[in-house]
């Protein structure tokens, strides 16, 4: 069942807000921090990086209360990527591989591990080892007071075109749409499964997600985090694929606002 579902979302046209619904129906709900977690990292052509990144998320979470998996979702890489997958995996039972049959994108990456994990807490972060994984017990001790824990990069490593692309996109965020979310493209996330009833599936989802959440009445708590640089790898984003397409997508999700069924309370005659 879950080969099927993957598979139905791999010939989704990516940008049809009507999913929505059936994101919903098929996500399921949220249940007590005392459950698991399930850790979803999209990656593509990290051959280098899969080895580290297992160990820092091992290193991480030993001592939380709880089991978790490691999802790692490998979309189409064309180097030893996928070799690096199946050896974990093949190592720790707590390590899943998803390989997508051809290129689609971080969004739909993710959206995969979505569907194929049904644990009532969700982590993501890049797989690039930018993302510190020994960030993420603080986040999810913060799931108490906030449904989604989004990560600000306080001190970003990287380019300065990327630094002050991102403040151009962040200010355009909030003139356009009104929320403002520090840092919306940071990858390394904590959230209930329950806030992805409000999101669909659609390339540049994960730039927009915690501001999906936000405006549909969720709690978004953003935290700083430790943001490293690459040192191994090519980065796949540049200006073009960052700023402009990110700012191109500010007036869809803005229609989507305007347009979207905020979460309402029901009274049943049964409760009567």
């Amino acid at each position: 069942m879950r080969g099927l579902t993957i598979q139905r979302f791999n010939d989704f046209p990516h940008h049809f807000p009507f999913l929505i619904c059936t994101a919903a129906a098929t996500l399921g709900t949220a249940h007590s921090l005392s459950t698991d977690i399930s850790i979803i990292v999209p990656v593509y052509n990290e051959q280098e990086n899969i080895l580290p990144l297992v160990r820092e998320v091992g290193t991480a979470m030993a001592n939380l209360n709880g089991r978790y998996e490691l999802v790692l979702v490998d979309d189409c890489s064309n180097d030893q990527t996928w070799q690096r997958v199946t050896e974990v995996s093949r190592a720790d039972r707590r390590i899943r591989g998803l390989r997508h049959s051809r290129n689609c994108g971080q969004s739909a990456a993710l959206w995969t591990g979505f569907l194929a994990t049904t644990n009532p807490i969700i982590a993501t972060l890049d797989g690039d080892l930018q993302n510190d994984a020994a960030d993420l017990p603080q986040m999810i001790e913060q799931l108490d007071k906030a449904d989604f824990i989004s990560g600000t990069r306080a001190k970003r490593a990287g380019a300065w075109v990327r630094r002050i692309s991102s403040k151009i996109a962040r200010a355009a965020r909030r003139a356009v749409l009104g929320v403002d979310i520090h840092d919306s493209g940071c990858a390394i996330r904590v959230f209930r499964r329950s806030t992805l009833a409000v999101v669909f599936p659609f390339n540049g989802l994960h730039r927009f997600m915690p501001i999906l959440v936000s405006s549909a009445g969720f709690k978004v708590l953003q935290i700083p985090v430790n943001h490293r640089p690459r040192t191994a790898g090519v980065s796949k984003y540049g200006v073009g694929n960052r700023l402009w397409r990110g700012i191109f997508d500010l007036f869809a999700i803005a229609w989507f606002q305007k347009r979207q069924l905020k979460p309402v309370d029901v009274t049943s005659t049964e409760d009567a």
